[in-house]
């Protein structure tokens, strides 16, 4: 177990002293329980020289993006502290903590992002609407819209398409038609919040054992208090009902929160049996370093929820024994490469800081000790963008997009798209293609904006491309124009 990067005692005690100590790394980051909103901070100190949103004042626009310092982060970091006397600007290292400063970095990219935007000409398109992307021109058609907050898309080898609603209903596509009822007999959701019916995802050897798995918020009472935790099951769809229902993976009831937020959940399967699922840390931080709690992680077991004897954490006596990974935020994106069989998966930062990981056995992902983003309020998180012992992001999003599901496209219908990864955004309700070389990303293209929050993405049998939207609630897929 030489290659994995956790404590090394298999004790209760060596394991509690590690998380201690990690936590008190981040603290000693700089982040302080009165930090100050940087917002607040910016209008009243800076806005005067750099104007409100950096259009300019006394001091030149920053919209430009010419910084005589350095456009990077460490660069526009580094003038905030030292400032530039030569040009009037004051130092503000005294003033403010390094993690302020960092969360100033993010203030800075949030407002650069917003200007871009408003002037970047980006599709909005209409149903059948063409629309010219640099490799395809493509068109939208809506495949239905009676849905409740559609959340993921998976097909049946027949072709039928199964769609979950968050509010708890599994709903089936046939022939390009919704079927007015709901299957029947699926597990009760707690639908609150962020909760609900999430995931689904068809085993591989569907054709011969017909199971479908399902990820939700399965609620419980506790000393009085409704909680609630992602669970996994499976069962099979016969005439519209759900049967033969079996749990893959339930958490102890002590793990529950009452909490509305960062359930996660998507589901991949590999190529050997084993089922991946991510479980998001459900708006309490600190868990995610936890390994004797199941969220902030992404868990591996095989398809009938047993552990495989290799997963890292088998052995300890204070770890999860299903835990795959840890220091996941909420991933709300998980997808297996179809050649590579490499794990990527995508998870909400902060403000700032929504990721893109190569998922691999056994490592940290760092929230919240290293985050690329700060806090909704304005406050900081750390000062910290890396650490020894945690693993980077493959590129960051920052400001957040809100970014959710994606898949790997591998069809007939857009050839030049082929191994190009699509990345769906929530708040920035847009769809992305990311060009990838190797595990490297060199190029990003929004192919449009604004028509809904894009919540899933998937390859349909047809080579199309499928998109569940929420705001308003539909399924569209797009279509390629000779």
């Amino acid at each position: 177990m030489n290659d994995i990067q956790t404590p090394q005692s298999k004790t209760k005690t060596a394991l509690s002293r590690w998380l201690g100590l990690a936590l008190a790394l981040f603290l000693a980051a700089g982040c302080s329980s009165e930090a100050r909103d940087i917002t607040a901070f910016y209008s009243n100190n800076c806005a005067a020289c750099h104007g409100i949103n950096l259009q300019g004042g006394t001091a030149p626009s920053l919209l430009t993006n010419v910084w005589t310092q350095g456009a990077d982060d460490v660069s526009i970091a580094r003038a905030i502290s030292e400032g530039n006397p030569t040009k009037g600007m004051p130092a503000w290292k005294e003033a403010l903590t390094a993690a302020e400063i960092r969360a100033m970095v993010v203030l800075l990219r949030e407002k650069i992002a917003k200007a871009q935007s408003e002037t970047n000409a980006v599709a909005k398109p209409i149903d059948g609407e063409v629309v010219t992307s640099a490799e395809h021109k493509f068109r939208f058609k809506t495949v239905t819209e009676n849905l409740d907050h559609p959340w993921s898309i998976a097909f049946l080898p027949d072709g039928r398409m199964l769609v979950t609603e968050l509010p708890g209903r599994l709903r089936i596509v046939e022939q390009g038609k919704l079927l007015t009822n709901a299957v029947s007999g699926t597990p009760k959701v707690r639908a609150q919040g962020q909760g609900g019916l999430m995931d689904v995802a068809v085993h591989p050897d569907y054709a011969t054992n017909g199971w479908v798995y399902l990820s939700y918020a399965h609620g419980a009472t506790v000393d009085g208090k409704e909680v609630s935790m992602t669970a996994i099951v499976r069962g099979r769809i016969k005439d519209n009902q759900w049967t033969d229902e079996q749990t893959v993976f339930r958490a102890a009831q002590d793990s529950y929160l009452s909490t509305g937020f960062h359930y996660g959940c998507r589901l991949v399967f590999d190529d050997r049996g084993h089922l991946f699922f991510s479980i998001g840390d459900r708006g309490i931080k600190e868990h995610a370093q936890d390994l004797t709690l199941p969220n902030g992680k992404i868990h591996r077991v095989s398809d009938d929820g047993r552990i495989p004897s290799d997963n890292p954490f088998v052995g300890y006596s204070n770890a999860m024994s299903s835990i795959w990974t840890y220091g996941n935020r909420n991933p709300q994106g998980l997808v297996r490469h179809p050649q590579t069989g490499e794990l990527w998966e995508t998870e909400h930062g902060p403000r700032g800081g929504d990721e893109l990981n190569l998922i691999l056995r056994g490592r940290n992902y760092g929230w919240p000790v290293i985050t690329f983003g700060m806090d909704y309020n304005g406050t900081p998180i750390t000062a910290l963008t890396a650490k020894e012992g945690m693993e980077q992001p493959l590129i960051h999003w920052t400001p957040s997009i809100a970014v959710c599901g994606m898949d790997f496209y591998f069809g007939n219908e857009f050839p030049r798209w082929e191994g190009n990864l699509f990345v769906t955004a929530l708040a920035q309700q847009e769809l992305r293609r990311v060009l990838l070389d190797g595990q490297r990303v060199v190029k990003q293209e929004v192919l449009f904006k604004n028509i809904g929050r894009v919540r899933d993405v998937c390859t349909g049998p047809d080579g199309l491309i499928y998109l569940a939207l929420n705001r308003p609630n539909r399924i569209i897929r797009l279509e390629p124009v000779k």
